[in-house]
């Protein structure tokens, strides 16, 4: 097939490369313009971009697509059979939607009709899913509504984080476009509207990973591995913030009887500290933090932390 490819972050790399090797032209690649970035604020491409140029691929990146009369006059001059679509960063109007006779195709990263939207991948894990995936689909003017074509599961790991997650939906992108495409060309793929269970995952932000330690301690470890590497999750001790990289869920905490209900300390109160752990009350349980980092600082285990920063039974976290 003919294709132009819409994609910007390094999530979208792997599926444009499975384009290239399978064998279809990709005429055209659209990406976000490129931003300054870093603390020298130096003008930065998209991993897209970069990987286009590369390969000797035409790029364009319009600040805005919707009521663009030059950029809809390139695309029909291209004249793709279809156009396909993975986090783009923008909303494809009307007039380019209707415009490839296959259709613009979108690959999404969870299991439509669940969790539609810019987050996906963290909040199935900050939500607790045991599953998630990658699902190809028909694009259409509403928030990733369109009919379904197919689906690849992944289960989530009890470790899993953000990260991880990302890498491994990342990857199994490619297989599953150039399976839908084959579909398309063969006139084999089913259109599936969505029906059933729907969730929104809204974008991330950085005070997302502000704690609130009255939530239970299993929905924190859930937040921290949700949001690593980015946004993070924090806290603050002593005046000063600290990110928690890895933590596990506990009920009890070394050498800490069981206290009565209403005599609990009060949640992100610290009530043990050991070698390699820092164990703090919360809502519901404790969360053993394992991994942490001071601002200013490098990323530790609990251990070496304690060694640099002692702390003992009764100091606090707070939101």
């Amino acid at each position: 097939m003919k294709l132009v490819f819409m994609g910007t972050p390094e999530f979208s790399v792997p599926a444009l490369l499975a384009l290239i090797s399978g064998g279809h032209e990709v005429a055209a690649v659209v990406t976000q313009p490129d931003k300054r970035k870093g603390r020298g604020k130096e003008m930065q491409s998209t991993p897209v971009k970069e990987a286009a140029l590369a390969r000797g691929i035409p790029v364009f990146q319009p600040e805005r697509i919707r009521d663009n009369e030059e950029f809809l006059k390139t695309l029909k001059t291209i004249r793709p059979d279809a156009i396909v679509v993975i986090a783009f960063g923008q909303l494809l109007p009307k007039e380019v939607l209707t415009l490839p006779p296959c259709g613009c195709i979108n690959i999404h990263a969870s299991l439509l009709p669940k969790y539609r939207g810019a987050a996906p991948i963290q909040w199935a894990i900050i939500d607790g899913e045991k599953e998630t995936g990658i699902t190809t689909m028909y694009m259409e003017e509403g928030l990733d509504t369109g009919d379904m074509l197919l689906k690849t599961v992944i289960p989530i790991e009890a470790d899993e984080t953000g990260g991880s997650l990302h890498d491994k939906l990342a990857k199994a992108g490619g297989p599953l476009i150039l399976e839908t495409l084959k579909g398309l060309e063969e006139g084999t793929l089913k259109r599936v509207p969505q029906a059933g269970e729907t969730c929104y995952a809204k974008i991330l932000t950085k005070d997302l990973g502000n704690v609130d330690w009255s939530m239970g301690a299993a929905a924190i470890e859930r937040l921290i591995r949700g949001l690593s590497p980015w946004p993070g999750t924090y806290s603050r001790l002593n005046g000063k913030t600290v990110k928690l990289w890895r933590a596990e869920v506990c009920w009890k905490a070394p050498g800490v009887e069981e206290t009565k209900a209403g005599e609990k300390p009060v949640p992100g109160t610290i009530i043990a500290v050991t070698k390699d752990g820092i164990f703090i009350q919360t809502g519901d349980g404790f969360l053993a933090v394992k991994e942490l980092q001071l601002a200013g600082k490098k990323r530790m285990d609990a251990g070496a932390f304690l060694r640099g920063y002692p702390l003992q039974a009764g100091d606090k976290m707070e939101g």
